[in-house]
C-alpha cells in the first residue's frame, strides 16, 4: 500500500512528512502505461478491420487486402495516435481525448481505405464504413476501460506525480488543497517560495525558494513542478522554464480563466512573453445548423430503432395503472419560449396535484423538487425511470424542433419564475434530453451545480463536445447512478 502523507504541528505551523519516494517515477510509469496502451489500441482497429469485412460479407475466410490491411493497421494506429497525441493522455481531458480519437480513427480508417483502392485490394465502402465506426467503439471502450485503470492505480498512489508548488500564497495553497483532495495524480510535496507571494501559514511545508528550484527537485525526487501563476514574476518563470527544461521534469502553469475545452485554446507569443487565446463559441450560423441536422439525424434513427420497445412500454403502462400513457407537462425551452415535454407516464393520475403535500420530503435545493421514494411513482414507473426509458418519448420532442439531444435540463415555469439573474443564460439553446448534468451526477447535483454544468456546455460546445457526453450518457444510464 502506497504511503500516505502524515500532518504534524512543527513550531506552531501544520507541516507535512513526505511519503517515502517510489521506486520507479510517475514518467516510467506512463511510459509503460501507454505502451500496453499503444498496444490495445493498434489490436482493436484490426479486429475492427477483420469485423468490418465479416459484417458487410458475412463469416468467411479473410482475402487477402483484408489481411494485409489487419497487419499494417497497429503500427499505423500507433504513428497516427502518436500525432494526434493520444499518448499524453494524462495531459488533456477526456473531452479532448474523444475529440482526438475520432479524428484519428477517421484519418486511419481513410487512409488504410485509399491505400486498399490503389493497391487493387477491393474493399467495399460499407465495409469501411463498417470498420471505422467498429474502430470508434472498441477504441474508445479500450479508453475508458484504460481511465478505470488510472483511476484504481491513482487510489494506491501509483501513476501520481510528486509535485513542488511554486508560490505560497493562497491560489498557491488552494491549489494543493484540490490536488490532495481529488486525486487528479498530483501528489503536493511542498511549496517553494516567490517574490510575489505570502506564506499563509497552512498547507504541506515550504521546502525553500524559487531560486533553489533545481536542487529542490533532485533533492525530493519531484516529478512535476506545479506553479501558481498570480505568485510568479516573469522573470521568475523564465527560471521556472530553465531549471524544468535542464532537470526533465513536468510542468503546469495555473491560467485565470474559467473551465473551459482545451479545443478552444490555443498559445500565441506576444512581445516576449506567451498568451492564451480563447476561441469564442456561439450556437448561431453553420453551428447551429450542424447541431440541428445532428439532432433530426440521431434522433429520427433512434425513434425507429426504438420503438418496437416504446409499444411495449405503453402497453405495459396502460395494463398496470389508470390514466394516460404518455405524461405532458408544460417545461421553458430556448429563450424562455414555453413547449409541451412528452414522458411515459411514471406516475399515479393526478400526481402533479399532490405536490404541496408532499413539499416536506423535498430532499434537492434551489427550486429544484426531488424526492428519492416517491410514493406516487407505480412500480412499472420506477422500472422506466431506473432505466430513464420514461424519456423515450422526447425524441420527438427533438424531432419537433422544441428539445436537442444534448443540452441543459428543461426547466418548470415555477423554476424559472425562483432563478436568479446568472442562471437564465441556460435558457440560450435548446434544452436537452442529456446533457453534462445527466453525466455527472444526475438528480444527486445540487441545483447551482446544475446551473453551473449547463453554461460551462454553452460555453464550449462543439459538435465533438456533443458526442462526447452522448457517447458518456450510456454507461451512466446502465449504472443507475442518481436515476430516481
Amino acid at each position: 500500500m502506497a504511503a500516505k502523507d502524515t500532518a504534524a504541528l512543527v513550531g506552531g505551523r501544520l507541516r507535512t512528512i513526505s511519503p517515502a519516494v517510489p521506486k520507479e517515477s510517475a514518467r516510467a510509469q506512463y511510459r509503460r502505461l501507454y505502451q500496453l496502451m499503444a498496444l490495445s489500441d493498434g489490436l482493436a482497429v484490426a479486429l475492427s478491420v477483420a469485423a468490418g469485412y465479416w459484417i458487410r460479407f458475412g463469416v468467411r475466410p479473410l482475402r487477402s487486402g483484408v489481411v494485409l490491411m489487419m497487419i499494417v493497421a497497429p503500427a499505423v494506429t500507433i504513428a497516427i495516435f502518436a500525432a494526434f497525441h493520444l499518448y499524453d493522455a494524462h495531459r488533456v481531458t477526456t473531452a479532448e481525448e474523444f475529440r482526438r480519437v475520432i479524428l484519428a480513427v477517421s484519418v486511419e480508417v481513410a487512409g488504410l481505405a485509399t491505400v486498399a483502392f490503389w493497391s487493387d485490394a477491393s474493399t467495399s465502402r460499407l465495409e469501411a464504413l463498417f470498420a471505422w465506426a467498429l474502430a470508434l467503439v472498441l477504441t474508445l471502450a479500450n479508453r475508458r476501460l484504460w481511465h478505470g485503470y488510472v483511476r484504481r492505480a491513482r487510489a494506491r498512489g501509483r501513476l501520481t506525480f510528486r509535485t513542488l508548488v511554486v508560490g505560497t500564497n493562497e491560489e498557491a495553497v488552494q491549489l494543493a488543497h484540490v490536488m490532495e483532495s481529488e486525486r487528479l495524480g498530483f501528489a503536493p510535496i511542498g511549496f517553494l517560495g516567490t517574490a510575489q507571494g505570502s506564506w499563509s501559514g497552512y498547507g504541506p511545508t515550504v521546502l525553500g525558494h524559487i531560486r533553489d528550484l533545481r536542487e529542490l527537485i533532485r533533492r525530493e525526487s519531484a516529478d512535476c513542478v506545479f506553479v501558481a501563476s498570480s505568485a510568479v514574476s516573469v522573470d521568475e518563470m523564465k527560471d521556472v522554464a530553465k531549471a524544468v527544461r535542464l532537470e526533465g521534469v513536468e510542468v503546469r502553469v495555473t491560467a485565470t480563466l474559467p473551465e473551459v475545452l482545451a479545443s478552444r485554446l490555443s498559445v500565441q507569443p506576444v512581445g516576449g512573453l506567451m498568451s492564451l487565446s480563447l476561441r469564442p463559441v456561439r450556437l448561431s450560423g453553420t453551428q447551429a445548423v450542424a447541431k440541428r441536422v445532428f439532432d433530426i439525424a440521431v434522433a429520427g434513427l433512434g425513434l425507429i430503432l426504438v420503438s418496437p420497445l416504446m409499444i411495449a412500454i405503453a402497453v405495459a403502462i396502460k395494463l398496470s395503472s389508470r390514466g394516460p400513457i404518455l405524461f405532458r407537462q408544460w417545461r421553458v425551452g430556448q429563450r424562455g419560449r414555453p413547449f409541451v415535454i412528452l414522458k411515459f407516464r411514471t406516475m399515479e393520475d393526478g400526481a402533479d396535484a399532490k405536490v404541496e403535500a408532499l413539499r416536506h420530503l423535498n430532499e434537492s435545493d434551489g427550486p429544484l423538487f426531488k424526492v428519492r421514494r416517491d410514493p406516487r411513482v407505480t412500480k412499472v414507473g420506477r422500472v422506466l425511470r431506473r432505466w430513464s426509458l420514461d424519456e423515450l418519448p422526447q425524441l420527438w420532442n427533438v424531432i419537433r424542433g422544441e428539445m436537442s439531444l444534448v443540452g441543459p435540463r428543461p426547466p418548470l415555469p415555477e423554476e424559472v419564475r425562483e432563478y436568479e439573474d446568472w442562471q437564465f443564460d441556460r435558457l440560450e439553446v435548446r434544452p436537452g434530453i442529456t446533457g453534462l448534468w445527466q453525466v455527472s451526477g444526475r438528480s444527486d447535483l445540487s441545483f447551482d451545480e446544475y446551473v453551473r454544468r449547463d453554461l460551462f456546455y454553452i460555453e464550449n460546445w462543439s459538435l465533438a463536445y456533443d458526442l462526447y457526453i452522448v457517447a458518456k450518457t450510456i454507461p451512466i444510464v446502465l449504472s443507475q447512478r442518481g436515476a430516481y
